[in-house]
């Protein structure tokens, strides 16, 4: 998965499908990490359902968890606000374990 650690915290590369059934993560894609969202790609929606799906999946706050690039793109930029290298392994990785 592609990490790359900033001073103000993790840029998590993302792929993002929306429009699914069922809001879930799905595992990883060439470095990405894969988010179905139930949300459709209309007005901001699923970037905002974005935020706040991560940061429940990963047990950050709101306000932690901010999109960076790709507003209009299925591919994104996230920052993890204030989250070290080791420990954002360590929350994606726990949470795809608890997905499969």
């Amino acid at each position: 998965m592609n990490f790359k650690e900033t001073e103000a915290g993790i840029l998590l590369s993302v792929r993002v499908l929306p429009g699914a059934c069922k809001s879930a993560l799905a595992g990883e894609e060439n470095g990405r990490l894969k988010v179905r969202l139930q949300a459709p790609p209309v007005e901001g929606k699923a970037n905002r359902d974005l935020i706040i799906f991560l940061a429940g999946e990963l047990g950050l706050k709101k306000n932690r968890v901010e999109l960076r690039t790709g507003h209009r793109s299925r591919d994104k930029l996230v920052l993890l606000k204030g989250v070290r290298l080791r420990e954002a392994e360590d929350m994606i990785e726990s949470v795809l374990r608890g997905n499969k």
